[in-house]
């Protein structure tokens, strides 16, 4: 691991490390991990010149709060929040009932697009020692119970059946549409083998998986019962088979040994008579 420290500047291979605290009353700090974003082609909502890539995000942070965070480090255009790493453009959710930051769950990494590209190379020297505060007191973050009501007053008070049913069966239209798309493009990509001859084998083949619902797991365990008591019988009766074959062949043995003894006897008993 290559560390580096210049004037209070902690890196760790390639990565600025700052310390930032929920509020001013918090102990414990928690690291984010920044560096310029560098991709081969740039693109129109992620510059590369203009774009920081942060990693660790903890999931209560939102755009106010990077613009705020990365105040002093100059104008802060836009603020991307992804799962993973990718340079893709970020997916815009327009739902009223279903926002994004509601669907994102866990920690995610952040894209921050500034105005100007000198605006980097002072985030990039941003001191390890003086942490940053997150949630301040003219613009608190809102967490646990006070969140999940904020929420609920913003979308779950009076919600309207027929909007929300309407984006409902929008998303299950384009969702069916996705899923035929991938249908159609894996029955074309079946036993097409690429550019270095491997074969992508599909789940789109003759022998379709069952679904694994209870049902079908109550009829897969009846199934192999009924194979166990159909093996224990056929060994049943194999047993038997070979019992009788053993007794068959003792008895063979003992008629033969039987034969030899009066075949001797009658060896002996027999006398010369020439005429």
């Amino acid at each position: 691991m290559a560390n580096s420290e210049a004037h209070g500047v902690v890196i760790i291979q390639g990565f600025t490390v700052i310390q930032v605290k929920f509020s001013e009353r918090s102990k414990a700090c928690h690291q984010l991990y920044l560096k310029e974003h560098s991709v081969r082609e740039s693109s129109s909502c992620k510059p590369k010149d203009r774009t920081l890539f942060v990693v660790g995000v903890p999931p209560y942070c939102d755009e106010e709060c990077f613009k705020r965070l990365f105040s002093d480090c100059g104008k802060v255009q836009h603020v991307y929040f992804h799962t993973s790493p990718t340079s893709d453009p970020p997916v815009i959710n327009r739902s009223k009932y279903f926002p994004e930051s509601a669907l994102v769950k866990g920690f995610r990494v952040a894209y921050v697009v500034f105005r100007s590209p000198g605006s980097i190379a002072k985030a990039k020297s941003i001191p390890f020692e003086k942490a940053r505060t997150l949630s301040t007191v003219d613009h608190p973050l809102l967490t646990g119970i006070k969140k999940w009501k904020q929420q609920y007053l913003e979308v779950g008070a009076g919600v309207d059946t027929r909007e929300l049913q309407a984006e409902i069966e929008d998303f299950m239209t384009k969702f069916d549409q996705n899923q035929e798309e991938e249908l159609q493009k894996a029955k074309e990509n079946e036993g097409v083998p690429d550019e270095d001859g491997w074969v992508t084998v599909t789940r789109h083949g003759k022998n379709k998986g069952a679904p694994r619902t209870e049902v079908h797991e109550k009829r897969i365990n009846v199934k192999e019962k009924k194979k166990r008591k159909e093996k224990e019988l056929l060994n049943f009766y194999s047993f038997q088979l070979r019992e009788s074959k053993m007794e068959h062949i003792a008895t063979l043995r003992q008629k033969f040994e039987e034969d030899k003894q009066k075949i001797a006897l009658m060896k002996q008993a027999r006398k010369f008579r020439p005429y």
